[in-house]
């Protein structure tokens, strides 16, 4: 009777343990789901990259896979051909001097070497471009960290032009708002340079960026001539505000082609 007794008990207590685990566990769960539903910040990433540069697939391959991992959340790729690479024996069709010339101030502002691949997060931090788990840890602090200032925008095609429409809820005449045309995918094959005979893939490449003041209004219409081969499908436009001497990004939005 005694053995009986004790045989309960002990069947008992391990059904508490096991239910109250069960609970915690859930509670656990619950607490994570609810703390990603907060996120209320930001992460933009911009690559300088070339496809005269040995170096520089890695982190375009990287740019792919943060693209698919972070998908639906504020997370917002650029990627910006430099034309300094194309001197060495391969032309990079994508590559624009504004390019470079802003990775040269990002240089001055950031007190940093001009290399590729390098990646600018949220313009106050630099890494390698295919330093993935730095540049990881950068999104995760952007995303719960920043302080986002709101940017509405809209885009619409019209014969041969790109109309894109924004609207922020910040006059500072410090700020600027930069208004990107993105095409999300594109390849090539590579005739010559450090690349040679490779088949190089590329994401969110900036084909034209527009700046605009916003000391006198905080809403407008800014336009792209319509590139060749257009397909809205393959495009996006993408739009951060940045301080034009601290380079800190404040608040971004993209938006696809209605």
């Amino acid at each position: 009777m005694i053995l009986k007794n004790l045989l309960t008990v002990i069947a008992f207590t391990t059904l508490l343990f096991a239910t109250s685990a069960f609970i915690y566990q859930n509670k656990d769960q619950k607490t994570a789901q609810h703390t990603t539903s907060e996120t209320k910040g930001f992460a933009v990433l911009e690559l300088f990259t070339s496809e005269g540069c040995s170096s520089c697939p890695p982190a375009d391959e990287l740019m792919g896979k943060i693209e698919k991992e972070y998908h639906g959340e504020p997370v917002y790729l650029l990627s910006y051909h430099v034309d300094y690479w194309n001197r060495l024996g391969w032309k990079d069709r994508f590559s624009t001097a504004e390019n470079s010339q802003r990775q040269q101030q990002y240089s001055r502002i950031l007190n940093s070497q001009v290399y590729t691949p390098q990646l600018v997060v949220n313009g106050k931090r630099e890494f390698v471009g295919s330093d993935e788990n730095n540049i990881k840890k950068a999104i995760q602090e952007g995303l719960f960290n920043a302080e986002k200032i709101n940017v509405e925008l809209s885009a619409n095609v019209s014969h041969d032009k790109i109309n894109v429409q924004y609207k922020t809820s910040t006059s500072d005449p410090k700020n600027t708002l930069l208004v990107n045309l993105v095409e999300k995918h594109s390849s090539t094959q590579v005739g010559k340079g450090e690349n040679e005979g490779r088949h190089l893939h590329h994401w969110q490449i900036v084909q034209k960026q527009n700046q605009i003041s916003l000391s006198k209004q905080q809403e407008g219409t800014t336009t792209f001539r319509l590139p060749e081969g257009f397909s809205p499908e393959n495009w996006e436009v993408i739009a951060f505000l940045q301080n034009i001497k601290t380079g800190e990004i404040s608040g971004s939005a993209k938006t696809a082609f209605q």
